[in-house]
């Protein structure tokens, strides 16, 4: 264990302040004998996690696996989470996250605005894709055939008077998304209620959860949140996106 130890205090170092060590660095910045600094840059190298240069061991991409391990167990609503706190602070409205399941827009994190826009939303709310902004930019991921097979499957309800049910037309809107990068509904799902959706992709660039903004109208319209809100909540979706 003590030799674990010596270990975890040299992959500490590495960072913006030591891109590369010698023994004679690592031993000194880490109070252990050069000895004991030598065996373990030098079994650090052996397992993958370091390469060697003349006398500096710099990390590999192998090192990332020890703090990927550890994102990787971390929910996408933990990570969200703060992310989703700050854009509300900025913004003054209600900051969701969602998930594709099943068809459905699933709410799994939120940030909820001291005014209360609606009582419809909350965690683990789940909308039709077809009608919710957080559904239209996650099926804007779907290539052609995938997306066609969705809208033949789905059977398209009204729940205002403005919500489009037309198939055609729902496939205009999302691939409008999936070339914007952003999707609005402006009371499709609930009368006085507008929102805004954009996507948050991993590492990879897939596509994998919908941040978005909801507003009471007429006190907020699209055009607002088009204009003010968007870069805002961009900001923070991207943030999202560099954890991930």
């Amino acid at each position: 264990m003590a030799g674990l130890a010596k270990g975890l205090a040299i992959i500490e170092l590495f960072g913006e302040e030591y891109p590369a060590v010698t023994v004679s660095s690592a031993a000194d910045e880490t109070g252990i004998s050069r000895a004991s600094a030598r065996r373990c840059l030098l079994t650090l190298t052996d397992l993958g996690y370091l390469t060697k240069n003349g006398p500096r061991f710099m990390p590999t991409p192998r090192m990332l696996r020890l703090g990927g391990s550890y994102t990787g167990a971390i929910p996408l609503p933990q990570l969200a989470q703060h992310q989703l706190d700050a854009a509300r602070e900025e913004l003054g409205e209600s900051v969701s996250l969602s998930i594709l399941e099943d068809g459905r827009s699933t709410f799994v994190a939120r940030a909820e605005a001291a005014r209360l826009v609606s009582t419809a939303i909350r965690l683990g709310t789940r909308l039709p894709a077809y009608a919710a902004a957080t559904g239209r930019i996650l099926l804007s991921a779907y290539d052609d055939e995938a997306l066609d097979a969705y809208l033949d499957a789905a059977e398209p309800v009204a729940m205002t008077k403005h919500t489009v049910t037309d198939k055609a037309k729902l496939k205009e809107i999302i691939r409008a998304a999936s070339r914007d990068k952003v999707a609005f509904t402006d009371e499709e799902l609930e009368l006085g209620m507008v929102s805004m959706a954009i996507p948050v992709f991993d590492p990879d660039g897939k596509l994998v959860a919908s941040m978005s903004v909801s507003a009471a109208r007429p006190r907020v319209t699209v055009k607002d949140m088009r204009k003010h809100m968007l870069p805002i909540l961009r900001i923070y979706a991207e943030a999202l996106s560099r954890s991930l």
